[in-house]
């Protein structure tokens, strides 16, 4: 089983930039695809971005695509999400989801551990 802890949320003014990290515990990530997803109220959770198992493939969203990267540390158990020139539509819980599969899907089911969220807001 794996546990997972995101931090790094916060309120932050639009064209800011947050760096979100998921800390995993009970097993290394290492054959595991990780992936960010964000849920805004009123809406259903989407997929942010995520990276394969041997950091060699990454995807994203298309609104955050070059604002947003994620990255992977096997040393550190840890996975990033750096975010840049945020925009108040970018508010939402973000979560972090850890996949066995080791590949990037965008599907909410492709992945069996998440951890709790972390909110990210974007006054306009």
């Amino acid at each position: 089983q794996l546990q997972l802890v995101e931090s790094g949320g916060g309120l932050v003014q639009a064209g800011g930039s947050l760096t979100l990290s998921c800390e995993v515990s009970g097993r290394s990530i290492e054959y595991y695809a990780m992936a960010w997803f964000r849920q805004a109220p009123g809406k259903e959770r989407e997929f942010v971005a995520g990276i394969n198992w041997s950091a060699t493939g990454t995807e994203y969203e298309d609104s955050v695509k070059g604002r947003f990267t994620i990255s992977r540390s096997i040393a550190k158990n840890t996975v990033h999400l750096n975010m840049n020139n945020l925009k108040p539509d970018d508010s939402a819980i973000y979560y972090c989801a850890a996949g066995r599969s080791g590949i990037v899907l965008r599907a909410e089911s492709a992945y069996s551990f998440w951890g709790q969220g972390t909110q990210v807001t974007v006054p306009s």
